[in-house]
């Protein structure tokens, strides 16, 4: 019978107040952690590994406060798909915006496909610029199956510095990054009102997750 009456009364004290502040902290590090992922990737043109490395260390910081926000593991792993936008999104908006507003855009022709050559599937082409120059830089595609072939043409964006690699002025889109940014971070700020919500219930009925012990 104690330990019941010590149990409800560890449950008494939680605040609502608290627990809602606590819970708009949790979507505000979801917000930063975008925001200066994105910073990170401007800083570090050209050097994508950086913002992948620490968006992946904000995105498992995200996860890790969901699940004690929650008091349970279900929604800190749904978090993991809004997790991938907010990583795809602050890591690649960067460098397609400096694309975007500083790129030169230019009609090439591709002369060479490295993967013809040597039978990989990363795909170097080597490009003749509008003047019948050789570009010293090649349109890069890591996969099996590029839209292009050689002999094609088509218009390609670089960067003036050479930090950003240069690509097909139809892949440059920094709004649907942006967009893919947002709709991360949207889904964040709802899983951790969510999970805010659900965990004051939780802890002031005493639940806890089957396979843990009591909080």
């Amino acid at each position: 019978m104690t330990a019941v009456d010590m149990k409800k009364s560890q449950a008494s004290t939680i605040n609502r107040g608290t627990y809602f502040l606590f819970t708009l902290f949790v979507v505000g590090i979801g917000w930063i952690i975008a925001a200066v992922n994105t910073g990170i990737a401007y800083l570090a043109l050209g050097v994508d590994v950086i913002p992948i490395i620490t968006g992946f260390v904000g995105c498992l910081v995200f996860v890790i406060l969901l699940r004690f926000l929650h008091h349970a593991w279900w929604l800190a792993v749904l978090s993991v798909l809004p997790a991938v936008f907010v990583l795809v999104g602050s890591v690649q908006y960067a460098p397609e915006a400096a694309l975007d507003l500083r790129g030169v855009r230019e009609t090439v022709r591709i002369t060479a496909d490295s993967a013809a050559q040597d039978g990989g599937s990363n795909h170097r082409f080597s490009l003749v610029g509008p003047s019948g120059d050789k570009l010293t830089e090649t349109l890069d595609y890591d996969g099996s199956a590029p839209e292009w072939r050689v002999g094609d043409r088509l218009t390609v964006v670089r960067a003036p510095e050479g930090v950003v690699p240069m690509e097909a002025a139809s892949d440059v889109d920094p709004d649907g990054r942006l967009g893919s940014l947002a709709m991360g971070v949207g889904g964040w700020t709802g899983l951790a009102l969510l999970a805010g919500r659900r965990g004051f219930v939780r802890r002031r009925a005493g639940r806890h997750p089957a396979f843990e012990g009591p909080a």
